[in-house]
């Protein structure tokens, strides 16, 4: 059975159907056919309105006539059909919007006069449907005609058909059990329909309203601020207010926009963008906008009060984007706006924004979040805001003049300065990775020119206030040149070494971006120069060559276009010719450049993160980020929007990287833990290892591959090893203090060195071997040679010979260690004996930590004693004299090449703990054996006479 509100619901369904249909066919079909002059603007716009209200109309019968249907079915079958299959319950929210558009659309036309201007036009034709006209309405005087006959008889239906609906809901509603399945859906459609009552008569109130504001404006003032859609909320006429220091004749607040009105002079200002808060005075209201800041001042605290509530309410509904239900009217608090937004604006007032149009997240009438500033020329900028200003990771595009071309800026940037690491790319094809300070480079950085651009050259170290000075290493590629010293305002000042792609090498001060006053120059013969030279380097005035070969010639020299070198002077034969070792001590750089002050820059901000506490905001300006750099896809708008990329393995936040370092204090797990933080380029620690290398790289690889500059790396490794530890100290500490604890006291020298050597060189050293052990070999080359003959003749012998030739006692040789065939003998066999000591003794080159290779040459003399043993069937300790023969035969199996430049580089990088030790002890036979086999008598033209050379073989 059916109740018989649903009876009642059917016929006041059937009659407004009818309604609509009449109106539709009546009215709203008859005024779109009267068309207005084409020079009548407002006439056509009228129209346009008129044919929205036709359309809302139209929709609003389509649903009306779908519930119809939904109720005819109902009331048929009301034990298979459910009460929740009415369209009015089950789609209350469709059938609300349909009401809500022919309102709209209804008080578009009121606001404009459609209806007053639409009767005008058909004057005669109105006249003769007034009877029809009045059909449609109950409470209108019939004597009244024209427009607001019209008007009324286009909303009359509407009111009462809504009123109606909430009657017959909320009596549906009482006869409704608690239980019943569409109980929750007839209170939810009579709440909506109950709000859409007081929304229309809000409605109706605001545009009669806003139409009589419209006739007492100018026409400029009127065509300035008119849309259809608009809506006044409150006029200052009213409820007076003063505004200071606009000083505005009139306010005015409509539903999207705050209108200050100062003579001809109109100032508009989104809602969305408009921030009020009250003053302290009871009487003030301070407004907020991106471009202005001014007060309102009510008469009394009951004004304010008003115009504060009502601000606030239209700040809502326009960030919400549709209107409240509710009346505006003083009342409860309404809800605070949020004090953040994200809305588009374009600035107009004078100042560096000018004319650019912000896009993004806001907060209290400035920039704050994320967002994107565009310039009309072309410029933009895409990132984090703070108060207005660019701060954060940002990226910056500024066009130039030739087409297609853009710099292209991607830092950190703070207080609306690039501050912090950055990636520059310009449009010259040069690109710049370092740190900024206010906007220019100052600190660490590398500028690169392109490989094929017309002057490539690079530069590797300080900057201050966006020009070269401090340390650095500049790169000419063109001239095949490498320079590493003191720059001063993007000029070579200072002590300074040239080395070239010849191997011509040159210490000495520069002034001015030349030489000046005495300097040294070492050729690649090893020829060495003390004097004066020309700007261009080029030998003058008073100085003395020392040649490989000990001849000296000291006097004057001179040099001229064309003429070659000239000199006078004496030329000393009688020297003899220098030892290596001498020569191998001519290291350039060192003294010159304390190896304390080379990069500061790249330590420098990493201890100012770490005296700040670590800050999470600023860890990604002090690591740099990782964003995909293809310069085609700078050209892109979406390469504005790119994301910076973290390995999903990486430790992501400075926190968790301070939570992980806490875990892993116990010797074995800080080696592992350290090992893992200085790979990760996103780790503090992997970070300043990385950009270490980095220039490392630029220093001695390619050019810079020059024997004379071994000192200088060696040291620049030892101290990096020592700043990384006191690095890691540093994190320690504020890890620590997050957690209300206290680094345990400083460490004493002792316990440094042992951590240094023992821990963090042996981690750091791969990161650096190539370019170290290259400057090894060029050093020791001559030494390698001689050892290199020496080997190969050696390794002619078999091994009774060997053995023999270098006085290795017969009770030690291991012979009964060989099994030979029926066509062997003794005396031809070759690397057999002392076998493990060997395959032993060749695997020091399988790694670059001193430690181990020393830990290899120990097990390799274990091995050798162990075969000794097992020849003499005793335990049996070798005393020197025994034991350096056996090293050298074992050596000289081994065949290890560049030996020299291993031994040395073991001797410079070892722990000094174990100097005067079992390693110092093996590393000095070793040592020892290396300068033997270098000797003439272990050439194969020097060979004893007694030796004939068939039986070597």
């Amino acid at each position: 059975m059916c109740d018989p509100e649903e009876a009642a619901l059917l016929r006041l369904e059937e009659v407004f159907s009818s309604t609509l249909a009449r109106i539709n066919s009546h009215l709203l079909q008859p005024l779109l056919l009267s068309t207005p002059e084409p020079s009548d603007l407002w006439g056509w716009e009228c129209l346009q309105l008129l044919e929205q209200l036709h359309t809302s109309s139209q929709r609003l019968w389509e649903v009306t006539e779908e519930n119809l249907h939904s109720l005819r079915e109902r009331l048929r079958h009301p034990d298979s059909v459910g009460l929740e299959s009415l369209l009015l319950l089950h789609s209350a929210d469709q059938v609300l919007q349909a009401h809500l558009e022919y309102i709209d659309s209804y008080t578009n036309c009121m606001v404009l006069k459609a209806f007053q201007n639409a009767a005008k036009s058909k004057i005669k034709y109105w006249r003769a449907q007034r009877k029809v006209v009045l059909q449609f309405l109950s409470d209108v005087s019939s004597q009244n005609t024209g427009g607001p006959v019209l008007g009324h008889a286009l909303h009359q239906p509407l009111v009462h058909h809504v009123q109606q609906y909430v009657l017959l809901l909320l009596s549906l509603g009482d006869t409704v059990q608690e239980s019943h399945p569409a109980r929750q859906l007839v209170v939810h459609a009579a709440t909506l329909f109950g709000n859409l009552q007081s929304y229309m008569r809000q409605a109706l109130d605001q545009a009669e309203d806003t139409q009589a504001l419209w006739s007492t404006l100018s026409d400029r003032l009127r065509n300035e601020l008119y849309t259809p859609a608009r809506r006044l909320l409150q006029d200052s006429r009213d409820i007076s207010v003063m505004v200071s220091p606009l000083r505005a004749d009139r306010v005015l607040l409509f539903d999207d926009a705050l209108v200050l009105l100062q003579g001809y002079r109109v100032h508009t200002f989104d809602l969305k963008l408009v921030w009020v808060e009250p003053g302290k005075d009871g009487y003030t209201l301070h407004v907020l906008t991106p471009e202005e800041e001014f007060a309102f001042c009510a008469r009394n605290p009951q004004g304010r009060v008003v115009w504060q509530w009502k601000v606030t309410q239209a700040v809502c509904q326009a960030l919400r984007g549709k209107k409240d239900f509710q009346v505006l009217e003083v009342g409860p608090e309404p809800p605070e706006p949020p004090s953040c937004r994200c809305v588009a604006y374009t600035f107009r007032m004078g100042g560096r924004l000018c004319q650019a149009t912000y896009e993004g997240e806001w907060c209290q009438a400035r920039p704050h979040g994320k967002g994107t500033l565009k310039w009309p020329d072309g410029r933009n900028h895409v990132g984090n805001f703070c108060q207005g200003l660019e701060h954060g990771f940002g990226i910056c595009l500024v066009p130039q003049a030739t087409e297609d071309k853009f710099d292209c800026y991607k830092c950190h940037w703070r207080e609306g300065s690039m501050c912090g690491y950055g990636i520059c790319e310009y449009s010259t094809d040069e690109v710049y990775k370092g740190y900024f300070q206010e906007g220019l480079r100052h600190g660490f950085g590398v500028l690169e020119s392109a490989l094929q651009g017309p002057q490539p050259c690079k530069y590797t170290g300080h900057w201050e206030r966006g020009q070269r000075s401090g340390y650095g290493i500049s790169e000419d590629r063109d001239r095949g040149e490498r320079y590493i010293g003191m720059w001063q305002a993007d000029q070579r000042h200072g002590l300074g070494v040239v080395v070239t792609q010849a191997g011509i090498c040159y210490q000495g001060s520069f002034q001015l971006d030349k030489t000046v006053g005495p300097g040294v120059l070492l050729s690649e013969d090893d020829s060495l120069y003390e004097g004066t030279f020309t700007r261009d380097l080029s030998l003058m005035g008073k100085g003395k060559v020392t040649f490989p070969n000990g001849f000296t010639l000291e006097g004057s020299f001179s040099s001229g276009t064309g003429r070659g070198l000239q000199t006078q002077g004496m030329l000393d034969t009688a020297a003899l010719p220098p030892d290596p070792s001498s020569i191998r001590k001519r290291q350039l750089g060192l003294g010159a450049f304390p190896v304390e002050s080379r990069w500061q820059g790249i330590y420098s901000p990493f201890w100012d993160f770490v005296h700040a506490g670590c800050p999470g905001d600023l860890q990604e300006a002090l690591l740099g980020f990782h964003i995909q750099s293809s310069r085609e896809l700078r050209k892109s708008q979406e390469y504005l929007y790119c994301d910076r990329n973290h390995s999903k393995d990486s430790m992501h936040s400075i926190e968790d990287i301070l939570e992980e370092l806490l875990k892993h204090r116990e010797p074995k797990a800080l080696q592992q833990y350290l090992k893992k933080a200085l790979s990760n380029s996103l780790h503090p620690l992997g970070k300043l290892l990385q950009t270490l290398m980095l220039t490392f790289q630029a220093t001695y690889a390619g050019v810079g591959a020059n024997k004379h500059l071994q000192g200088l790396a060696q040291e620049e490794v030892k101290h990096h090893a020592r700043e990384l530890w006191a690095a890691y100290r540093g994190l320690l500490q504020v890890a620590l203090q997050r957690k209300g604890q206290a680094l345990e006291e400083d460490e004493d020298a002792e316990t440094r060195d042992l951590q240094v050597h023992g821990l963090m060189l042996p981690l750091v050293l791969p990161s650096f071997y190539p370019e170290l052990f290259t400057l090894y070999l060029l050093l020791h080359e001559l030494e390698d040679s001689l050892y290199s003959q020496g080997i190969t003749h050696l390794s002619l012998f078999p091994d009774t010979k060997l053995l023999e030739f270098l006085d290795v006692q017969k009770h030690l040789w291991p012979l009964k260690d060989l099994t030979l065939t029926n066509n062997q003998r003794y005396s031809l066999v070759r690397d057999k004996c002392f076998l493990s000591a060997t395959e032993c003794l060749q695997k020091i080159i399988t790694t670059v930590d001193p430690r181990e290779k020393l830990e290899v040459l120990e097990k390799t003399y274990g091995e050798i004693e162990a075969t000794v043993s097992r020849v003499l069937g005793q335990e049996h300790k070798l005393p020197m004299d025994d034991l350096l023969p056996l090293l050298i035969y074992v050596v000289s199996r081994a065949r290890i090449q560049h030996l020299g430049a291993e031994i040395h580089l073991i001797r410079d990088m070892m722990d000094p703990m174990h100097i005067g030790g079992l390693y110092d002890f093996l590393l000095t036979a070793l040592e020892s054996c290396y300068e033997h086999i270098q000797k003439e008598d272990m050439r194969l033209h020097n060979l004893p006479s007694r030796w004939n050379s068939r039986e070597l073989w």
